[in-house]
């Protein structure tokens, strides 16, 4: 059975915004992108947020302006924030001695993250600095590492705002189809919360299984 546009328009989206950490990058996603968007999720995709600069990457796709393992700079999600720009950041001693610290007793809830978000190196890099600091961290692979945590939980927590949110009100016929699109994360990150997290996962299958959308 054939999905529905916004669904695919939804997963097309978030592979492009989030290219930069799967393998391969661009040369992984684009045949995706040229292969599943048709007319019905061009449409679609006019309609989200950054959608037309994924339009606009397609079309450039197709007709042979852009390679197949590349993009053009101008239509780099985050601005090229989160792409090949932010590689080379140097570090200074003391900036690697306090993460170095901060990594090492990092704990994975909401005290150790504000304790990295704290840190002046990650208010440096501001909304970025995730991404930031993991390029940071290129030449020190246990750093990275540790650093990949940080990630994991953040982006935890981050889903289960969401899911917390999503489940407290009403659902459209989009945000049903956002929610299809990213369940595998929430699948992925809720059980991190032991009991609490699977409870909230079950509810949020539940309600965008049982909610009806809108006419």
């Amino acid at each position: 059975m054939k999905a529905k546009a916004s669904v695919v328009a939804q997963k097309l989206l978030n592979l492009y915004r989030q290219a930069h950490v799967i393998v391969g990058g661009w040369a992984a996603v684009n045949p995706v992108f040229v292969t599943e968007a048709d007319d019905e999720v061009i449409k679609e995709l006019t309609e989200l947020p950054t959608g037309k600069m994924l339009v606009q990457h397609i079309e450039n796709l197709r007709t042979g302006k852009t390679l197949m393992d590349a993009i053009e700079r101008e239509l780099m999600p985050y601005g090229g924030a989160m792409g090949g720009e932010v590689i080379g950041i140097a570090l200074t001693q003391s900036e690697l001695s306090a993460l170095s610290d901060a990594l090492n007793a990092f704990t994975p809830d909401e005290a150790g993250l504000a304790r990295i978000e704290n840190l002046g190196l990650v208010k440096k890099f501001g909304a970025e600095w995730l991404v930031a600091v993991r390029a940071a961290l290129s030449d020190y692979p246990e750093l990275a590492q540790k650093w990949s945590g940080v990630a994991k939980t953040y982006r935890a927590y981050q889903l289960w705002n969401s899911a917390s949110e999503i489940i407290s009100q009403p659902i459209d016929d989009r945000k049903r189809a956002e929610i299809q699109a990213d369940i595998t994360e929430y699948e992925t990150y809720l059980p991190m919360f032991g009991d609490a997290g699977n409870e909230l996962l079950n509810r949020l299958r539940l309600f965008i299984s049982s909610s009806k959308p809108e006419a």
